[in-house]
């Protein structure tokens, strides 16, 4: 019995290890993809960057890695003292497998690699003091989110979803997932939620309406936030400039960075007062598309 405890003291020390500097590791999942986690995952990154916090983001999905496009870094990482140097682009510092592998390779992992590659992430990366630590994960239940939960200490978990109920029946098994390997559920993102004309300001429900709310509620857990959907954002995405810092008076970058305040208010933040969006412009590499 004694060598039991002390074999899961060990574990849990080793956990801690990889990531020393690092307060608190939040996972960003989806039950399935198409939801637009990754764009959540992005701009929520930006949000948090612009409370004053000091921000990471790994793209942990090792299938279709595209981080480093939504965030606008085409540059590599460098190396120091054989360790990786994060890239850092709008405050937030990144990791992807993109930045190491050719951009059209086909990318094909079997469970041991994947827990060998997202070590690597945590362990050969030099991420320095971080308040908040985002894992943008791959869809659905798999190697990635097994390893995840057993590597790092995970403050909590957030799942992006749409309204409809195909998407809802996914995020529920997702949420499940993370209940059984212990892991807290910060609520639930319902994107892509409702369209509001420019010339009219009338709402509509494309993909149904209340979905996420409902399904927060049944599984006893916070609901922070619908975000609308717009066509900027999608834009954003592909030319590598988050809604949250191209257009801060957008209803969308309003949303996120309500929800980057309800994770600090959730978790505790940063003691510094917040940045500056025009500071965090400065760090743009090319001009916006609107400018």
């Amino acid at each position: 019995m004694a060598e039991e405890q002390a074999g899961a003291g060990q574990q849990a020390q080793a956990r801690e290890n990889l990531i020393p500097g690092v307060k608190h590791v939040i996972a960003i999942s989806s039950g399935k993809g198409g939801v637009g986690k990754s764009t959540v995952a992005a701009n929520l990154a930006c949000a948090l960057a612009l409370t004053g916090a000091k921000v990471g983001l790994m793209d942990a999905d090792l299938y279709g890695p595209n981080i480093p496009m939504m965030m606008g870094s085409t540059t590599g990482p460098e190396q120091q003292d054989g360790k990786i140097v994060p890239v850092e682009n709008y405050g937030v510092k990144l990791i992807s497998m993109a930045f190491l592998v050719p951009e059209e390779a086909p990318l094909v992992w079997r469970g041991p690699m994947v827990h060998q590659y997202l070590q690597a992430f945590f362990r050969d990366v030099i991420w320095g003091e971080l308040d908040y630590l985002l894992i943008d994960l791959p869809p659905g239940t798999g190697d990635v989110q097994l390893s995840l939960s057993q590597m790092v200490p995970l403050a909590g978990a957030i799942t992006v979803t749409t309204p409809q109920e195909v998407a809802l029946y996914d995020v529920r098994k997702g949420m499940a997932m993370f209940q059984k390997v212990n892991v807290p559920l910060l609520g639930i993102i319902e994107n892509m939620s409702f369209f509001v004309c420019g010339h009219c300001g009338e709402r509509t429900d494309i993909f149904s309406h209340g979905g996420g709310e409902r399904a927060a509620s049944k599984l006893g857990i916070p609901f922070p936030r619908s975000i609308p959907i717009d066509r900027a954002v999608g834009e954003g995405g592909d030319s590598g400039h988050p809604i949250v810092i191209v257009n801060p008076a957008s209803p969308q970058a309003a949303a996120f960075r309500s929800i980057a305040e309800k994770i600090v208010q959730e978790l505790g933040g940063t003691e510094k007062g917040g940045a500056s969006i025009d500071s965090l412009l400065k760090k743009i590499k090319q001009p916006f598309s609107n400018q």
